[in-house]
């Protein structure tokens, strides 16, 4: 409901034309994962996004993710470091096939690097893998959301506490 609250307050904002992006990072991958469900997000990139897998999310721990990635009508980018300790390989694979059994529309995005390589306040990040990632964000947000023509959400946590 947060996210619906969040998402009606930038489309009556001024300077948003009414097409949403979302973006977020660790918790905020998740959060903007569900965002995507919402039919007026366009695009959602997901870096890391902790707990789908394991459906981590919320009091008691236990969220329906993984049920509702049907009504995934955004067009997702996932980008995950290879050797991130919070989201294995099988989670990931997790996900991937419940991506791809659902028919959504999604790119998907495996480095080898570590949670949190987008901090660049910590050991973990990675500049060169940082830069990538950026410019496939803002391809996907220019392309979906018209370039200078955008509104975007970012969901997102301190990933230096992660």
């Amino acid at each position: 409901m947060a996210t619906r609250a969040v998402l009606d307050f930038l489309k009556s904002s001024p300077h948003c034309t009414g097409k949403l992006g979302v973006m977020g990072i660790c918790l905020g991958g998740h959060l903007a994962f569900r965002a995507a469900m919402q039919t007026d997000v366009l695009a959602t990139a997901c870096f890391s996004a902790a707990d789908i897998h394991k459906r981590g999310l919320g009091e008691g721990r236990h969220d329906n993710s993984l049920d509702r990635i049907g009504e995934i009508t955004s067009e997702l980018l996932m980008i995950w470091g290879r050797q991130d300790p919070h989201i294995p390989r099988e989670g990931r694979a997790l996900v991937y096939h419940a991506l791809s059994d659902a028919g959504t529309h999604f790119q998907w995005h495996g480095f080898n690097a570590a949670h949190a390589f987008l901090c660049d306040e910590g050991p973990r990040y990675d500049p060169a893998v940082a830069r990538i990632c950026y410019d496939v964000v803002l391809e996907l947000f220019a392309r979906k959301l018209r370039k200078n023509d955008r509104c975007v959400l970012v969901a997102s946590t301190d990933a230096k506490h992660e």
